[in-house]
């Protein structure tokens, strides 16, 4: 007999002209999905601790914060924080996210006009909103130039 984990996540970003739009249900102009990221080993720490009830901060409603930057720095295991100097945002969640349906936990922040406005280059979600908290997971991957509007970014974690 052979255990088994599967483990994947579904990166999807969904770019609106304005505010407006997306704050009235429009349709975006553009979807960018991407799978896949590496696991952080500070984040896969607090896994364990949260479920062996040893204490840590939980990526829920009140502390998860969706980063972007841009950095294409290669994601690695031991880092800690997004990798860019400068151009790099956490942003905190939508109302009522994040939401778990069966096996999979959905996370889900929204970047509006003023926020992000640069390359999109590496994603994480992290328990704070700043490079202090920790960090679950890390992808890069170019997900496009933010210059205006609202721009919202998933990150579904599906275990199987």
């Amino acid at each position: 007999m052979q255990d088994k984990l599967k483990y994947k996540t579904v990166w999807t970003v969904n770019k609106y002209h304005t505010d407006d739009d997306y704050q009235n249900g429009a349709e975006p102009y553009e979807t960018i999905v991407k799978e896949g990221n590496v696991l952080l080993n500070e984040g896969i720490a607090l896994l364990w601790d949260l479920g062996i009830a040893a204490g840590g901060t939980a990526w829920d409603n009140t502390n998860a914060n969706l980063g972007v930057g841009d950095s294409a720095t290669a994601a690695n295991a031991t880092q800690t924080a997004l990798q860019a100097a400068a151009n790099k945002l956490y942003k905190g969640m939508e109302a009522t996210y994040p939401q778990r349906t069966a096996q999979t936990v959905r996370w889900r922040s929204a970047f509006t006009d003023a926020e992000a406005n640069f390359a999109w280059e590496e994603v994480t979600v992290a328990n704070a909103n700043s490079d202090a908290g920790t960090n679950l997971n890390r992808a890069v991957q170019s997900l496009g130039t933010k210059a205006s509007g609202t721009w919202t970014l998933d990150l579904d974690i599906t275990l199987s």
